[in-house]
């Protein structure tokens, strides 16, 4: 059995950096977790070192062992971390959903056209493509632009619970519906409305599949600095190969080289300097002028 690759110190130093996993460069506010998720383009919102990726949980923490505590209601990071996803919501400045395999994400406005071509379902494809339930909860929302869940389950008629989250969670994940806002008093529940609403220039933008998938691999080597086989598939949610055909675009172009089937690295040079980063020496501009001097 071939011996899996293995990501080295340098890189792991490098995503550190990125993803905010130094103590240095948490996150606190909203508007630093609005900074990360433009910086780095996409994260995930509540996973933890056990899965790769960036994590808003993770530069909440700002530790690159950060592990998600069974209990996590009493957790001060897991209830930041909850309360910016709030906060950032109600904000509107950044794309929040569950998307693919129903992974909840944030997503950078300049990512959205590529994770739609991809994953969106355009209006002509709705009748075809989503099922009866998620059909009748977005002819509300067409109606009435946002709603509560309580209302919306009334007035779709998708009452049952389980068939509901189902038909929402389509939603989400065609691009089409997202959350606007939590009201927790008098009781919680989330307002939903049309992600076309809130991002409408991203979300009516076309490119092709070849174009979003080079592109999103772009945007998550830059973040990475390497990718080992199946890592960039796993983050993202792309069939794998689907993801190959991203980082080998990438090759194409002279951004990033392959030392292995189906290992990607960041080219020396100008992909260097777009990440903000060398990823040769494992240290930021900043820090080479500091050290330097």
């Amino acid at each position: 059995m071939t011996p899996r690759p293995q990501i080295s110190a340098e890189i792991e130093d490098y995503r550190d950096e990125r993803w905010r996993r130094e103590g240095t460069r948490q996150v606190e506010t909203a508007l630093d977790a609005e900074r990360f998720i433009e910086q780095i383009g996409f994260a995930a919102c509540l996973t933890d070192s056990r899965r790769p990726g960036p994590s808003l949980y993770v530069a909440v923490c700002g530790r690159r062992d950060a592990v998600m505590p069974r209990n996590v209601q009493k957790d001060p990071e897991a209830s930041l971390t909850w309360a910016l996803k709030d906060e950032i919501l109600r904000r509107g400045k950044v794309y929040y959903a569950k998307l693919a395999r129903g992974k909840a994400m944030f997503l950078a406005p300049r990512m959205i056209p590529y994770f739609h071509a991809i994953w969106g379902v355009r209006r002509s494809e709705e009748q075809r493509r989503l099922s009866r339930n998620a059909q009748a909860i977005l002819r509300v929302l067409r109606k009435e632009w946002e709603t509560s869940t309580a209302d919306l389950r009334d007035e779709s008629g998708v009452k049952e619970r389980a068939a509901f989250i189902k038909g929402v969670g389509e939603l989400q994940a065609a691009m089409i519906v997202v959350p606007s806002e939590v009201v927790y008093q008098p009781k919680f529940t989330y307002i939903w409305t049309l992600g076309v609403g809130r991002f409408p220039q991203a979300l009516l933008r076309r490119v092709s599949r070849e174009t979003a998938l080079r592109e999103i691999a772009r945007c998550f080597l830059a973040g990475a600095g390497m990718t080992i086989p199946g890592e960039m598939a796993r983050v993202t949610g792309l069939p794998r190969p689907e993801a190959g055909r991203g980082n080998r675009a990438l090759v194409a172009e002279g951004y990033a080289t392959m030392s292995s089937p189906g290992v990607y690295r960041l080219a020396a040079g100008r992909a260097v300097q777009e990440a903000g980063f060398d990823v040769n020496s494992g240290v930021t501009p900043d820090r080479r002028n500091s050290i330097a001097s």
